[in-house]
């Protein structure tokens, strides 16, 4: 799990927390908030925990926002936390390696009004991430998995359909009208 922030037209922090499992990529869970707190980040750390598999591990970095609080409900689930080293982001890198993703392929492209615009974008960029980016550390199959669609015919044509509001796209075969 981690934090990042985004600036917002009116240049306010918006912080992003997100938890992603390490052995497929998926993005678990994800909300905004313009003040973080621990009893917000353990509460996130409920809802997500709520309808998905409880980990063995916790990774997370020595961000004062990660207290001794939240550790202890960290272990209370069950899970051992692991804290990252001083100043050592690469020890984290799948969390690292998706926030950079989020920025190249979203938030570079848009200006954020406020908390309920970021989460719509967020929202759809989670979608699109887990359901349709291919990566190449899982063969170039999304997180989530897809079904290899067939051409049925000679007919059939490729076709997009956008995604992230047209920033992205995916591609299937469309019978020909």
């Amino acid at each position: 799990m981690d934090f990042f922030i985004v600036p917002t037209l009116f240049f306010k922090r918006l912080y992003c927390f997100f938890i992603i499992h390490h052995d497929k990529r998926r993005i678990i869970h994800f909300n905004v908030t313009f003040h973080p707190t621990a009893d917000w980040v353990i509460q996130q750390l409920r809802n997500a925990f709520l309808k998905n598999s409880i980990p063995r591990y916790m990774i997370f970095d020595r961000d004062s926002i990660f207290s001794s609080l939240v550790k202890k409900t960290i272990k209370s689930f069950g899970i051992e936390p692991v804290l990252t080293s001083f100043r050592s982001p690469w020890q984290n890198g799948i969390a690292e390696r998706w926030i950079g993703s989020c920025r190249r392929e979203l938030l570079n492209h848009v200006i954020v009004l406020n908390r309920s615009h970021l989460f719509r974008l967020l929202q759809e960029y989670v979608q699109y991430y887990n359901e349709d980016r291919t990566h190449y550390s899982l063969d170039k199959d999304p997180p989530s998995g897809r079904p290899v669609l067939k051409r049925n015919s000679d007919d059939d044509k490729v076709i997009a359909l956008p995604r992230v509001g047209g920033l992205h796209h995916k591609y299937v075969w469309k019978k020909s009208a």
